[in-house]
């Protein structure tokens, strides 16, 4: 078993260059390709991991590459498929598809230096829409590889003599990646933004935040096994608010047909009847995309944050905002909320019908709860909100993830039968009884709580924070929040403490060894990713022109982007003229070393003519000095092999080494 990659890398070292070169082609392709498995349909990947597979398995074996026939017929398939899998064959989806089963079938014809460089910017097209779908760090670092690996592929195409080998191809391919960075900087500094990246919003998004307009008993609770971040947050100041008062406001349900709770919008739509005290709090917010409209805001924010040109936040009575389409993109904005408020009308015949009302005979067992309760406490809305906490605190209820499944009456399972429950099941029964008892009530879903970077200090909110909580109506006061699940598990709120699943076995093993190894490299990495998002993803036009001001520009507008953008390429163009006019100039490295050898022998007392070659250096040093010349004899054939042989086995470096440690005669 040992010998097994032994005799592969043999078999690999004696392979004939084409063959070498083309399976190298076909690693750098599927690097290219990596990132768009994930959105292409599953036959896509299929077909093409069996094409390049295919491909290679020809390579290694030297046998013929299939016929026309071969090529057209699964072309003429992979047009059905796409039709079948996007009933069309334009637009952005259809079209990823047809060029990355394009590229693969490209690879079944390569037989010349010209279908090679198709390939080479086949697949640098291919790799700008891997960006198409995600923009991510992670995307942008196999990007990077990608790209080097393409300009090693095609410096390498570039040198038809002998065999070079590829780590001499890759050291050209990082200098020129490395000349042309200044480029690059300018041309991401300065280039005008005037929309998002390729000018629409990313479509293919899914909603990453899991927060809908729609809620039923048992969705948030998915969630909870959902690690992703749904946002970043920047407090400003040196401390955030208290734990218990991170309530970050999404979607408010108020329609509920028995099953279902569902948003109320558009029924107050403008701006929210909003009464508050104390300082607000000022934040930033970078908000994950998610293809949804809602805008992510810590209660109560009571004016518009600004957003990017094409976006407008729209305010609703429910203080909710949301923008006038999907989030599609990275995003960030600031706000500035008030947490200790009250919102809403304060009389009663400004409160909508369906704030209360109930599908008849729902959850009889806890309609006559709240009959009893409301008896008790005297029809107080306060009172009766305190008698239902303290029924979670004491009825022995219970905050779980795996409460079993609910059937049509929820309210009664929970309040009588179950007594457990995730956020949505524990407010929704709580909205229900306090429905049942005539007081108006609402759900509302968002994100509570979080957790500070200790990198870079920033708060994230994931996925698994998301949370259900309640608001009731009272005479003369508004609407207010209530968190039933406080009242079930404290932790939960005050401390942040999460319903987890349990750890796998790998993470399971590190965290007996580390408990603290697998946080600090989560927080590490999460910090590195949020750099990326705020200085890169977040670069946007008002931040061009606020650089532009730092270089002391007043006024700075499009057109003086524009203008400075043309200097700095201008700049580097002469820059890179004036580095070919004088590489022009520079003798052949190869003459060099043989001048310099040349002139160590005259020193000796060998006398040459100026155009003797290598051989005719060695012979004359021989003739001059006999053995005695035997070490530098064998570095002048060395270095005639490394010109003329057809593979060279060496490189110009190791004979400059070695013409250094050479003991010359004379």
């Amino acid at each position: 078993m040992t010998t097994l990659p032994l005799r592969l890398r043999s078999q690999a070292a004696g392979l004939p260059r084409d063959a070498r070169d083309t399976l190298f082609l076909l690693i750098v392709i599927a690097l290219v390709l990596l990132p768009q498995l994930p959105s292409l349909p599953m036959w896509t990947s299929a077909m093409v991991g069996a094409v390049l597979v295919w491909r290679g398995r020809l390579a290694w074996q030297s046998a013929p590459l299939p016929g026309r026939r071969w090529r057209v017929g699964m072309l003429l398939v992979a047009l059905a498929a796409t039709w079948l899998s996007h009933r069309t064959l334009i637009g952005r989806e259809a079209g990823v598809t047809l060029v990355v089963v394009l590229l693969a079938l490209k690879m079944l014809e390569l037989r010349a230096r010209r279908d090679a460089f198709v390939v080479f910017f086949l697949s640098f097209f291919v790799m700008l829409t891997s960006f198409f779908q995600s923009q991510s760090l992670m995307t942008a670092v196999l990007m990077l590889a990608a790209l080097m690996g393409l300009l090693t592929a095609l410096v390498n195409a570039h040198m038809p003599v002998g065999r070079p080998p590829l780590a001499q191809s890759a050291r050209i391919a990082a200098f020129m990646t490395l000349v042309g960075a200044p480029v690059m900087l300018a041309l991401f500094l300065f280039f005008p933004r005037l929309a998002p990246l390729w000018g629409t919003p990313n479509e293919g998004m899914t909603g990453r935040s899991g927060l809908s307009s729609t809620m039923r008993v048992g969705t948030i609770a998915q969630l909870a096994l959902d690690d992703g971040i749904a946002a970043r947050v920047r407090f400003d100041g040196n401390e955030p608010p208290p734990r218990t008062a991170l309530y970050f406001r999404g979607p408010v349900l108020a329609r509920f047909d028995g099953v279902e709770w569902t948003s109320a919008q558009p029924w107050e739509r403008g701006l929210p009847l909003l009464r508050t005290r104390g300082a607000p709090v000022d934040y930033e917010i970078t908000l994950e995309p998610s293809n949804r409209p809602w805008l992510l805001a810590l209660d109560a924010m009571r004016d518009a944050p600004a957003l990017p040109e094409g976006l407008r936040a729209l305010p609703s009575g429910d203080l909710q905002w949301s923008t006038n389409r999907p989030i599609g993109d990275l995003l960030r904005y600031r706000g500035q909320s008030h947490l200790d408020f009250t919102s809403g009308p304060v009389r009663r015949a400004g409160v909508p019908g369906f704030m209360l009302s109930l599908p008849a005979g729902s959850n009889p067992r806890t309609a006559e709860l709240a009959r009893q309760l409301q008896a008790q406490t005297g029809g107080s809305t306060p009172a009766l909100v305190d008698a239902v906490l303290q029924r979670l605190r004491t009825g022995g209820y219970v905050y779980t993830l795996e409460p079993g499944l609910y059937g049509a009456q929820t309210a009664d399972e929970f309040w009588f039968d179950r007594k457990a429950g995730f956020c949505e099941h524990i407010a929704s029964s709580f909205v229900i009884l306090m429905r049942a008892a005539g007081v108006p009530a609402r759900i509302v879903t968002g994100f509570q709580g979080g957790e500070i970077n200790s990198v870079d200090g920033y708060w994230t909110l994931r996925n698994s924070d998301a949370h259900a909580w309640a608001e009731v109506w009272e005479e003369g006061k508004g609407w207010w929040r209530v968190d039933p699940t406080a009242a079930v598990s404290p932790g939960r709120v005050g401390q942040f403490q999460r319903l987890a699943p349990p750890p796998g076995f790998f993470a399971g093993a590190i965290g007996a060894m580390s408990p603290t190894l697998i946080q600090h490299a989560r927080a590490l990495w999460e910090a590195v990713n949020n750099a990326w998002n705020q200085r890169v993803l977040n670069y946007t036009q008002s931040r061009q022109l606020d650089l532009l001001k730092a270089f002391g520009m007043d006024s700075p507008s499009p057109a003086d982007l524009a203008r400075v953008l043309l200097l700095a390429l201008v700049a580097a163009s002469l820059g890179g003229a004036i580095w070919a006019w004088r590489e022009r100039r520079r003798t052949d490295p190869w003459l060099r070393l043989l001048a310099r050898a040349r002139n160590r022998l005259g020193r000796a007392g060998v006398a040459a003519p100026a155009g003797s070659p290598p051989r005719r250096l060695a012979e004359l040093a021989a003739a001059r000095h006999g053995n005695a010349a035997g070490p530098v004899r064998d570095w002048l054939l060395r270095l005639e092999a490394q010109r003329y042989a057809r593979d060279p086995s060496e490189g110009l470096a190791v004979l400059r080494r070695d013409f250094r440690r050479l003991r010359w005669p004379g």
